[in-house]
């Protein structure tokens, strides 16, 4: 049994759903059949994870046309509707993942994306928007609730894991303490960095 963020931290709320599974694995104990992985923007590099498993549980920031912190739950037949939002032309999305493992005929038995709809994602460096980060534990509570309705037992742990999921320095606390400010750097493409003034020679 596999839950899987995915995403990129580097472009604020696009990165939902590393910090989502982030705060799971923080909170709460899994039984040893079941994997937390960061994925990050790995794209294909994902696909033996996801082919291996019988259930997979998704977090993402996706784009479904509603009001900017929106959570909503797709399963099944409904996952494959959706299209990650492509921050490189060569990033695969997931879903294409998801059809190269149903062509494998290895496609998870079950498969559940939870996902928010985002607030800002051209903030290069930011952080997750207040709105989007004010959803977190709602998605952490829904997650928890499928992997009970698939007959897991998570166990919420008195202290937060001290072990990070992923990188250390890319934990929220410490990424967020050490990126510089909006008006320190050019996050979103200000005069600057888009050449529209002239500084004296």
């Amino acid at each position: 049994m596999l839950v899987l963020g995915i995403g990129n931290v580097l472009w604020a709320d696009e990165g939902f759903g590393v910090r989502a599974v982030e705060a799971l694995h923080e909170g709460w104990g899994m039984p040893e059949n079941v994997s937390l992985i960061d994925g990050g923007t790995q794209g294909m590099y994902l696909l033996d994870h996801v082919c291996s498993a019988d259930r997979v549980l998704v977090l993402d920031a996706i784009d479904f046309k509603l009001a900017p912190g929106t959570l909503r739950v797709f399963r099944d037949d409904e996952v494959p509707v959706w299209s990650d939002t492509m921050m490189s032309l060569h990033q695969a999305t997931f879903q294409e993942l998801l059809s190269l493992a149903r062509v494998r005929g290895r496609f998870p038995e079950k498969i559940t994306l939870i996902g928010v709809q985002p607030d800002v994602l051209d903030d290069l460096g930011g952080s997750l928007s207040p709105l989007v980060r004010a959803r977190l534990d709602e998605a952490v509570g829904l997650a928890v609730a499928e992997l009970a309705a698939w007959g897991v037992t998570p166990t919420r742990r008195i202290e937060p894991a001290q072990e990070p999921l992923g990188a250390d320095a890319l934990r929220i606390e410490a990424y967020e303490a050490g990126r510089p400010s909006a008006t320190e750097a050019c996050r979103i493409g200000d005069a600057r960095f888009m050449n529209q003034t002239r500084g004296s020679r």
